[in-house]
């Protein structure tokens, strides 16, 4: 049997009710969150249920598949694209090396398509194994909460099924936005564009966030013409602004057209493809045009309204600190809530939430220093407070160490892009509270880096570690100078 659910000493006590419920936990969506509530909840003794739709081709209103955004439309087939993307400029520096390449390079979009789906296929095989191995009941259809304790699982071919259960955690993630425009029907999302049957030759992207970038990245990587319209003078808004300005100085020597302060007003449908009319009268015509404006939760079609569920203005659950809803048997993670979208962070609040519900482990997730990357090319990744966070939020001066070089690969193959690495330190503690590269394998590096940013190390701290020569990483335990000291609530003087 589940342990008895633990919140600041006080233990839940079971009605008289208990015994007729179905199952002790009912998860909607088998995402990354709700997989792994589930997995873990069953294995502290609980009887767990969790519907999904099936894996199935992209449709306007649902969208299916165990494990959710992140591999099924998401973070793993993403990736997989940004590496088929990155050998061209790898072959490109091959030359300088020795290597003998001809001048031809051919790139078939098929083959890699059609791997990416067969990686997919597999990893949700794998997902579906998982939960079986845990004892989890796995239920291929749509969920909506009729009842604090009553979820209606309506299956493909429309049978609707009743469940009850004493806990229901909503995990249902959140799905791709278009803004309104005149047109906006001929556009895509990202979920369209990683399956995309032929590649684009001349493609219009309209956002500048982490999904904007990394396929302005990959389809440049691609060979295809690429324009990228946002609204800020730099893409990437939340990062650290002199991070922000060298992935946009990365993004044009790539080839990439970068359009800052700028919209689009309408898309017109022509012979020769999308005509894409802008904000300031300029005008394109494209092959495919990418919206990646945003994502809201998945909430509308889950009955909220109807159960009393709070949900916020752009339709996330509400919960407190421990992902419970207004409604005690409600609960709710990942993107659904809004409150950090990111796989890992879902992944921790659905180890929370089974510690708490049913290991007897109040736990608490932890949102402070969270690693986090974007995948461009080539990737900016950070941890911790950027300068401008951290000039906001210090009560004494703030120290910035940075390190601009160029890597040393790029000395034989006489590429220009320079890599940047930065420390952001309290001058009255010397606590190092965060760290940001942008540059080759800066996700991989920062990973490591997270860990001494989490337990809270010094700067002094850094500079005791020896460093491994030669590597680019080595940087971060190298920075001596200050580059500039900044008084707290003054504006930061990056060298952009």
């Amino acid at each position: 049997m589940a342990r008895k659910m633990l919140i600041d000493g006080e233990v839940s006590q079971p009605n008289e009710e208990e015994a007729h419920y179905d199952f002790d936990l009912f998860v909607i969506g088998a995402g990354s969150g709700g997989v792994r509530a589930s997995r873990f909840s069953a294995t502290y003794g609980a009887k767990v249920g969790i519907c999904e739709l099936p894996f199935h081709p992209i449709s306007s209103e649902v969208i299916g598949g165990v494990g959710g955004t992140c591999v099924i439309r998401g973070c793993v087939p993403k990736k997989i694209l940004v590496y088929g993307a990155s050998f061209r400029g790898e072959i490109e520096d091959a030359r300088n090396y020795g290597w003998e390449v001809s001048e031809k390079i051919d790139f078939n979009w098929k083959k890699l398509l059609h791997k990416k789906t067969e990686e997919i296929v597999r990893l949700n095989g794998i997902y579906k194994r998982l939960l079986n191995n845990a004892g989890v009941k796995l239920y291929e259809g749509e969920g909506k909460i009729v009842g604090p304790n009553e979820v209606e699982v309506t299956q493909l071919d429309g049978t609707k099924l009743s469940y009850t259960a004493k806990h229901i955690l909503i995990s249902t993630g959140s799905r791709a936005t278009r803004p309104a425009i005149p047109g906006q029907e001929l556009s895509i999302t990202s979920d369209e564009a990683l399956s995309l049957e032929e590649l684009p030759k001349r493609a219009v992207i309209l956002g500048g966030g982490y999904i904007a970038v990394e396929f302005a990245s990959i389809w440049n990587g691609m060979g295809v013409t690429v324009d990228l319209f946002f609204r800020k003078e730099l893409p990437l808004r939340g990062f650290d602004d002199e991070m922000r300005a060298v992935v946009a100085r990365n993004l044009e020597s790539r080839g990439i057209n970068l359009h800052p302060r700028a919209n689009l007003s309408e898309l017109i449908k022509t012979e020769d493809g999308i005509k894409v009319i802008t904000d300031h009268g300029e005008e394109l015509i494209a092959d495919v045009v990418l919206f990646a404006t945003g994502r809201s939760p998945n909430t509308k079609r889950l009955n909220l309204e109807a159960v009393g569920v709070e949900v916020d203005q752009t339709g996330a659950v509400k919960v407190d600190e421990y992902s419970r809803t207004n409604i005690p048997s409600i609960w709710a993670v990942g993107d659904v809530t809004n409150r950090m979208n990111l796989t890992p962070v879902a992944l921790m609040e659905g180890t929370c939430f089974a510690k708490t519900v049913f290991g007897g482990q109040p736990c608490k997730p932890d949102h402070k220093d969270v690693a986090c990357a974007v995948f461009s090319i080539p990737p900016l990744s950070a941890v911790g407070l950027s300068e401008e966070q951290a000039i906001e939020e210090a009560h004494g001066d703030v120290l910035v160490f940075t390190s601009t070089f160029n890597p040393m690969k790029n000395t034989i193959s006489g590429r220009q892009e320079k890599t940047i690495m930065k420390l952001v330190v309290d001058a009255d503690t010397d606590k190092v509270l965060g760290a940001s590269m942008c540059g080759p394998d800066a996700p991989e590096i920062i990973q490591g880096i997270a860990v001494a940013v989490k337990c809270g190390a010094t700067k002094a701290q850094f500079d005791s570690t020896v460093g491994i020569h030669p590597s680019a990483a080595e940087e971060f335990v190298t920075m001596r100078s200050v580059t500039r000291r900044v008084s707290a609530g003054s504006k930061p003087k990056t060298n952009l």
